[in-house]
């Protein structure tokens, strides 16, 4: 990863480095967001071949097959919204995601990457020994393609379908754990500036699940941990194994027949994931994966910022 983020800098003209280099220490760092809006970094609609390839070689360092195609589909989906838009309040552009780097990956200092747009803000800190890979947000609007060459994707389909599966095969009495509400939240609760809504796990611990319900739980965090390279994947395992798998809580709200609006989460001590399928008829997806110790690496920048090692921002 770090080499392939010094990589894509030194392709980069003075001028564009501007652009895409911060400090390790900016603001705009924790300024993560998924919706469409003008935000800083540099595009790949403003790079040439050379620099696009060094800024995918960037990402497919941190993510994995399955990963890199999801978030790529999520790019992709930008091309159909403006086939299938009437009335278009936003730019519809597959080119319009920005990458970031914030600090030096050169110096040996602590540093990241943000990649972003529509949809898609992925977000990665290398802090020594505890590197953060969270807050990871995926989306897709639509969901399910209804026409076109696309026609039936789902780009993010395979974690609905596990978590449908997981809940209905649940008995009678663990579902209405389960089911927190009749009707879907309407998004996800632990957006942007919102690390801290949501304290208390809710729902069905998985250690009090049966085998078959425990395993599709285990298939379903795979789902997003999956997405990271391997070496990535298996160190957040790691962390989430040692905290203990089975105080991982998961909790439905909406109905659990497919085609309707309803949301999902895994929470325990070092995850959030959220899922939510509501807008346009359930067919707009938002989920993010969160580390509620560990998102941006602020439990070790904080120590590294009292100590006095304080990046400085890029000119």
């Amino acid at each position: 990863m770090r080499a392939e983020a010094v990589a894509f800098l030194r392709t980069l003209t003075p001028e564009q480095r501007r652009l895409a280099v911060f400090g390790i220490d900016s603001h705009e760092r924790l300024d993560w967001h998924y919706i469409p809006r003008e935000r800083p970094g540099l595009p790949l609609k403003a790079m040439d071949d050379r620099q696009r390839d060094a800024a995918h070689a960037l990402l497919r360092a941190v993510l994995s097959e399955v990963g890199y195609r999801k978030a790529t589909d999520i790019m992709r989906l930008e091309t159909v919204l403006r086939a299938i838009e009437k009335v278009r309040r936003f730019d519809r552009d597959p080119d319009n995601y920005a990458w970031i780097v914030f600090g030096d990956p050169d110096a040996g200092a602590p540093w990241g990457f943000r990649v972003e747009g529509h949809h898609l803000s992925l977000n990665f800190t290398c802090a020594g020994s505890a590197d953060s890979v969270t807050p990871a947000f995926m989306g897709a609007n639509p969901a399910r393609v209804p026409s076109g060459p696309l026609e039936g994707h789902r780009v993010l389909g395979a974690q609905e379908d596990l978590a449908r599966e997981l809940v209905r095969g649940l008995p009678a009495a663990d579902r209405d754990r389960v089911i927190i509400a009749e009707r879907s939240l309407g998004n996800i609760v632990s957006g942007p500036d919102r690390a801290d809504a949501l304290r208390r796990p809710e729902g069905l611990p998985i250690d009090e699940m049966a085998p078959p319900q425990r395993a599709l739980a285990e298939r379903l965090i795979e789902e997003f941990v999956g997405n990271l390279r391997t070496e990535l994947a298996e160190a957040q395992r790691a962390r989430i194994r040692e905290a203990g798998l089975g105080a991982i809580h998961f909790a439905w709200a909406g109905p659990i027949e497919p085609g309707h609006a309803h949301y999902f989460r895994l929470h325990g001590p070092l995850l959030l994931i959220e899922h939510d399928n509501t807008q346009n008829d359930a067919n707009h997806v938002h989920s993010v994966w969160r580390d509620p110790t560990r998102d941006f690496a602020l439990d070790v920048l904080g120590e590294h910022y009292r100590s006095g090692h304080h990046a400085h921002s890029a000119p």
